[in-house]
């Protein structure tokens, strides 16, 4: 065995070397610090597998194999699909070498000049083929990604999903060179066809009952090769239901935009399908006609609104969630789930998704102005005694005064009290909000 070889095994069998290279990288180039733990994995493997290749080099003299440069290109075309500017990979490349260089001159005993030398052309070679290679690809990859504007858009809202930005920087650049400016505020809207066990018809509006009532393709589940399965498993946001057409999706949106993408201000609203789920970001304010347009197209939902823009991929899971776990009971044709639904079923699943006064903020709302504390004494003596007469005997009011107090609850919150799962927020809400 020669010294190379020896050096190569030795830096490849420990995790110290790679955790260095993805040390450096997250530290010196910028596009890179800002990437947060679910994308670090990747640029974990991927600095694995270069460490490998180049020491591999290294020690046989060898060059990069067309296998090399496939994964190079690969690596590229992701980067272009998920906004990295391809300067910054070309930076990590060059801080890996850079830590791979000073590691190899650690070792003992330390290489000879002649390794030395042979170390220095490998890397300067490698550096310049694997930069020629991607930043073509890198290219080739952007004009594919704008030459179809219904693709390249459809393409940028499942990134968004599933949180392929490093940063709200790179969203932003993605969106300039497409031409198009994200709604923000948004509601990211997610809608699944309507089950049979839900009801059919609008809650009737009467008085409060007495009783209680979310290029160059690669291959799967190789370093930097980007993942876009038609059909998502349920972890990803989508049910095992069978898909919807895309085309019911464009539908749903030019219903709720007027103008098929395009709403207030010009912003850009999106649309794509994830298995039998519509994925729909829109402008903030139009979950009002949401309903409605769900209810024509016998679709239900879980519009999510309170997230900001570079955690949609956070606001697609919750709304997923929500449409995974929430009862039949809790789905109407004239409501929609939303932001207080979601992150109550979160937290009677285990799985909280924020603080205890947040979900009461969410669901409670203007209640919990010091001006209404009359409202939420109403609502919180309905709840407790079950009965209009009864809560209003506790509060001393006429039984009509208190029926008004929980109609104007309902105008205020967007909940009714007599519903029973609208009841179950109020009283969730009210309870650990205290």
């Amino acid at each position: 065995m020669n010294d190379r070889e020896r050096i190569r095994q030795e830096l490849t069998a420990t995790p110290r070397v790679v955790d260095a290279i993805v040390d450096a990288v997250h530290e010196q180039v910028p596009a890179y610090a800002a990437l947060d733990d679910r994308r670090l994995p990747e640029v974990r493997a991927i600095a694995g597998w270069a460490l490998d290749r180049l020491l591999h080099l290294w020690a046989t003299d060898g060059v990069l194999e067309p296998a090399d440069l496939r994964r190079f290109r690969g690596i590229a075309a992701a980067r272009a699909a998920d906004g990295r500017p391809v300067q910054a990979v070309l930076r990590a490349y060059r801080v890996a070498a850079t830590v791979i260089a000073d590691e190899i001159a650690l070792c003992t005993p330390r290489p000879t000049a002649e390794d030395a030398f042979a170390l220095t052309r490998m890397l300067l070679t490698a550096l310049d083929t694997l930069a020629e290679e991607m930043a073509g690809t890198y290219a080739a990859a952007n004009e594919d990604l704008t030459g179809d504007r219904d693709r390249a858009l459809r393409l940028l809202l499942d990134d968004l999903i599933a949180g392929r930005h490093a940063s709200i920087g790179a969203l932003t650049g993605r969106a300039n060179r497409l031409g198009v400016h994200l709604p923000d505020p948004y509601c990211l809207l997610v809608a699944e066809p309507a089950g049979p066990a839900g009801p059919t018809e609008p809650a009737e509006s009467v008085e409060p009952a007495e009783s209680v009532e979310p290029v160059e393709p690669g291959q799967p589940g190789q370093p930097g090769q980007p993942a876009r399965p038609s059909a998502p498993l349920s972890p990803d946001g989508a049910d095992a239901g069978p898909a919807v057409p895309g085309e019911l999706a464009d539908e749903l949106l030019a219903a709720l935009t007027g103008h098929g993408g395009a709403g207030p201000s010009d912003v850009t609203a999106l649309a794509t399908v994830r298995g039998s789920r519509l994925v729909l970001l829109l402008p903030a304010g139009v979950e009002g006609a949401v309903p409605a347009a769900l209810c024509e197209r016998a679709l239900r939902g879980c519009a999510i609104s309170g997230e900001s823009l570079e955690r949609i991929a956070v606001a697609h899971r919750l709304a997923a969630d929500a449409l995974d776990t929430a009862p039949a009971h809790a789905h109407h044709p004239a409501r929609l789930l939303t932001d207080g639904d979601a992150q109550v079923l979160a937290l009677l699943a285990g799985r909280p998704a924020t603080t205890p006064d947040q979900i009461a903020r969410l669901v409670l709302g203007p209640l919990l102005h010091p001006g209404r504390r009359h409202f939420l004494d109403a609502l919180t003596a309905y709840l407790d005694t079950g009965s209009a007469n009864a809560a209003a005997r506790r509060l001393g009011l006429h039984p009509q005064s208190l029926r008004y107090r929980l109609r104007r609850i309902g105008d205020l919150t967007g909940r009714d009290p007599r519903d029973p799962w609208q009841r179950l927020t109020l009283d969730i809400a009210r309870t650990i909000g205290h």
